[in-house]
Parts: structure tokens; sequence; C-alpha cells
């Protein structure tokens, strides 16, 4: 078996596994959730550092015809754009099985869950093939639903569902968009990298019809204004652990799509692009002010990731080089600052029974090391320079910049929101004089500063050198941003 197919099937095998071990033996349990977890990030790392940044073709392929008569196929590869949205899931993952040690009641059956939704998002990023794309992006649904359902908070049920039928809902689009540019494809066949012709044989108002279909479904996993309906409720029920994949790696997900369509049909993106750019300035504005105005941590972090997420479409909707880069650093930063923030007000929670903010005060005194950790993190999610969340943010700004000038100005109005409320959060959580109820709060224990410390190392690194992480993109980005400006230059 390749390395790809290992990777990709490592966690249904563990989770297979583990429906052969008793429910009484938590402790096996557990440790085969961790041995498939760990294995597969760790050949999650291998692939990174046999991976070619300077190659822009597909490495590591492999293919396997399913349907002759469709065209389907098992095709797998990864390029600049899918090897860190590998890598940040088999992290993450990784991070949300350490957190899970609190799940005490039918422990089982939430790690065979949580190895299969880690299943479903491998099989998402490693797909080159859009049939089985859209096969493991309703894989997803499955365990994230009774994730959310069983092990989540008092309105998990209104919650999961709310998530079930937006998903799907964005999903049939997704599958009409598909089949019509299936149509238009010589070949016949559904490889994504055939599917890129689809803009030379379809017609311009069908393929603005078609990039409407995924900016719907895609649009709701990132989400977009107005598809983030379901967002804030899934991610306060949810339990911290799943919250961090949620955020960390599910809204990736449709970013990653996103940007696979608009490269296929890059002459509808462009006439589509007033409408892309008012949806991420607006998203991004509205995101931010309702992240303000919440006194819920987990809240509060889910609003703003509808900002951050507005950032990757700005970067998307620039439809030039530095937009596209920023774009795709803005999905790795906020994969690990939402990862990080889950992750802290996960085992916050744990130790007070409480997310609202103004329960809190001195934390400085009583967790020093939770200090430390979280305000570097708020740092970053308003894009303090020195954090990868600066580093992403501007090449978004330079790309947008570049493309509209000082329609910009919005974007700088979204940052200095996301400054009041970082600010906000740091004062009202550490400052002040210690009360009563939170006198005695046990500090991050060795485990647990392990988990959140890695997360940050990864934030401050990269903010500090990140010509590592853009590397690794580039030459991807550069294909792609020529493939676009190849079809829409005859239009400019």
């Amino acid at each position: 078996m390749n390395i790809l197919s290992t990777l990709l099937w490592t966690p249904a095998f563990g989770a297979l596994l583990l429906a052969f071990i008793s429910c009484e033996n938590t402790r096996l349990i557990r440790s085969v959730a961790y041995t498939s977890t760990i294995f597969t990030f760790v050949l999650s790392c291998k692939l990174l550092l046999d991976f070619d940044s300077s190659n822009v073709n597909l490495q590591f392929f492999e293919y396997q015809p399913l349907n002759p008569k469709m065209g389907s196929s098992y095709a797998l590869g990864v390029d600049g754009l899918s090897l860190p949205m590998v890598v940040l899931a088999t992290l993450l993952t990784c991070i949300s099985l350490i957190a899970s040690y609190t799940i005490k009641e039918r422990v089982k059956g939430y790690h065979i869950c949580l190895l299969m939704l880690e299943f479903g998002m491998l099989g998402v990023f490693l797909a080159q093939d859009w049939a089985i794309f859209y096969i493991f992006w309703e894989v997803t649904l499955i365990p994230l639903f009774f994730l959310i359902d069983r092990w989540g908070g008092k309105r998990r049920h209104a919650a999961s569902l709310n998530f079930v039928l937006y998903t799907m809902g964005g999903s049939i689009f997704m599958l009409i968009s598909l089949i019509a540019a299936y149509e238009y494809v010589p070949q016949h066949v559904s490889l994504m990298q055939a599917m890129t012709a689809v803009s030379e044989n379809m017609p311009k108002d069908e393929q603005v019809w078609v990039l409407l279909g995924f900016l719907i479904g895609f649009g709701v996993k990132m989400p977009i204004f107005p598809l983030h309906g379901w967002l804030p409720l899934a991610h306060v029920e949810a339990p911290s652990p799943v919250s961090i994949l949620l955020s960390g790696v599910l809204l990736k997900m449709g970013a990653y799509g996103l940007i696979r369509a608009v490269v296929m049909l890059p002459t509808a993106a462009q006439t589509l692009q007033p409408l892309l750019i008012f949806l991420a300035l607006f998203g991004m504005i509205y995101g931010g002010l309702l992240a303000w105005r919440q006194s819920d941590l987990k809240a509060m972090v889910a609003y703003s990731s509808v900002s951050h997420l507005g950032i990757v479409l700005l970067g998307i909707a620039s439809l030039n080089q530095m937009g596209m880069t920023g774009a795709v650093l803005q999905m790795t930063a906020h994969g690990l600052i939402a990862g990080a923030l889950f992750l802290l007000v996960g085992l916050l929670y744990e130790r007070t029974h409480t997310r609202d903010i103004q329960d809190y005060s001195a934390l400085i005194k009583v967790m020093p090391r939770f200090t430390f950790l979280a305000t570097i993190v708020l740092l970053a999610a308003m894009g303090l320079p020195g954090s990868v969340g600066f580093i992403a943010e501007f090449h978004a700004l330079l790309g947008g910049v570049e493309k509209w000038g000082a329609l910009m100005i919005f974007f700088s109005l979204s940052i200095l929101i996301s400054a009041a409320y970082s600010m906000r959060t740091i004062g009202l959580l550490f400052t002040g004089t210690t009360k009563p109820a939170m006198a005695k709060i046990v500090d991050l224990n060795t485990h647990e500063l392990v988990a959140a410390g890695f997360l940050v190392f990864g934030i401050v690194f990269f903010g500090l050198l990140p010509a590592s992480m853009i590397d690794l993109s580039l030459a991807t980005i550069t294909q792609m941003s020529n493939v676009i400006q190849l079809q829409i230059k005859p239009l400019t």
C-alpha cells in the first residue's frame, strides 16, 4: 500500500479495531486511538519531508479506476495546497484526542467517531477525483453529527441537526454543480486535473451558475455570510475537543474546495468578483462585531472564525498570486490559532464550568502558564507582528490592495475590531482582583501544557520564520494563479 493510502486508511483501521474492543476497557480504547492518530501524524510528517516544494505536479499520485463508464476513480495525490491541510488535520486530531481525556461516557463510540472524522477529513484533502471528494465530504457529516448530538451541551440536539441540514443543503448545490461541470469534460471523467478543461468548453453564463452552486456548497462549510447560521450554535454545544477540529480543519474544507472550484472556473470567478469581495469584507466586519459582543468565550471564538475566514475569501477573490498566497496561509494560521483557542477555552471550562467572560478576573495569579499561552494566541488572533496570523493577513492585504486599492480600508477596520475584542478578553481574563470562586483553579498540567504549547510554538515559529510555510505552497499557488490569469486575461 502506498503512503497516501496508508495515511488515509489508518484512522479507519483504528476505528475498526475499536469496534472489537470491550466498552469497559477504556485504557485500551484510548491507547488504540492514540496509536492510530500518532502514526497518521508521523506519516504526514514523512510526507512533508519527502515533498518537493519546487515541483508543481501532483506528488505521490495513486490511481485506480472505480467505474470506467462514469469515469470515476480512486485517485489520491498531494500538492502545495493540500499538503498543509493534511498535516494540519493530523496534528489537530492528535491535540483533540489529548484533550478528550475528560470524556467519561460512551468512550468507545466517541473515539470511533473521532477517528472516522479524521478519515473523512483526510479523504477530502487527498482526493484528486471530484467523485470521491464528494463521498469523503459527506462522510465527515456522520461522525460529526454524533459527536455533537451525543457528547455536546444542553442544546446539542438542535446544534447537530442544524449543522447537518445546513451542510446537506449546501452539498446538494455542490453536487448539481459537479454534474453540470462533468458534462463539459471531453474525456467524461471526474479527475480534478481533467475538469480544469471545463472553462474552455462551457458557456460563460453556465459557468457563473455552476460557480454559484460551488459557492453555496463550500460557503456553508467555510462559512461565509449569510450561510454561517449553524456555526455559533455548533461550536458552543460541541465538546471542546470536537470544536478544535470543527474550527481548525472542517472550515478549511470549504475554503479548499472553493479554491479548486475557482481554478476550474476562473472566468466565472472574475464575473462574480464584486460579489466575492463584498461577502469577504462584510463577513470580516460582521463576524468581528458579533465576536466583540459575546460574553461566552466559545461563541466569541466561533464568530471570530467568520471574520478570519473572510480573509481567506478575500484572498481567493483577488485572483492574483499574492492574494491566493494569503488565503492559503490564513487557512493554516487560523487552524493553529482557532485550535489553540478552543483547546484553552475547553481546559478553562473543565476547571470552572463557566464560559462567561464576566465570571473571570486575575487568572494570571492562579494560572500563569495558561495566561502566558492564551495571551500569545489572542494576540496572534488580532494579527500581531511576529505571529503566523500577521503573515497571513499581510499577504491577503497586499493581494487586495493590488486589486482594489483604497477599498482595503474595510480590511483595516476588521483588524481593529479583532484587536478590540482580543484586548478586551485579555483584560477581563487576566487582570483585576481575584474572585473567590477563581482563587483555587489549578494551572495547566504537563500533558495539557505540551498540547497547547505545541500549537503556540507553531504560531510563533511560523510568524518569525515564515519562509518554509510560504515555500511549501508557492509553486502550486503560482501555477494556479497562472492558470487563472491565462483564462481571464483576454477579458480584461
